[in-house]
């Protein structure tokens, strides 16, 4: 169980002394527990996934926040943090493997302009769950349905 290997992890980095792994994972944990109190149950693996992702998000906006802001010692904390983060998340699909999803998810639906996106990210999000951000899946879809509708 994820929970599990966090909460492993975070006894770890205490022994090993990573202060900075050790405020993470803390910070991942208050937050699952957070969630946990909120929906009023234990959390499986696919919820504590959608913490992560939540936290990668937000670090991300962080660290381009901090970029603007010229504070590249906070950019390098949440940088590292954000590795740490990811460690925890599936395997990431590759860019390629997310058109070939999309492609398949445009024929399923008969997508063939672009107000169809809906349709088409409700069918490729239950298949890319925790494997690819949205954004990028809604590029690539834009993009592809962009294709598809110049080929007519």
């Amino acid at each position: 169980m994820l929970e599990e290997k966090i909460n492993n992890d975070l006894k770890g980095a205490m022994k090993a002394r990573d202060a900075l792994k050790v405020s993470c994972l803390r910070m991942i944990i208050a937050d699952i527990k957070n969630v946990s109190i909120a929906k009023r149950r234990e959390l499986k693996d696919e919820d504590i996934t959608e913490v992560l992702q939540r936290q990668v998000k937000q670090h991300k906006d962080s660290i381009e926040g901090f970029k603007k802001g010229e504070r590249q010692d906070l950019v390098d904390k949440e940088t590292k943090e954000l590795e740490i983060i990811r460690g925890y998340l599936p395997e990431q699909l590759t860019t390629d493997e997310i058109k070939d999803i999309v492609k398949q998810a445009i024929k399923e639906t008969g997508a063939k302009e672009r107000k169809d996106i809906g349709k088409v990210m409700g069918v490729i999000m239950g298949k890319v769950k925790g494997r690819a951000e949205g954004k990028l899946v809604n590029k690539i879809v834009i993009e592809q349905l962009a294709k598809s509708g110049k080929k007519e």
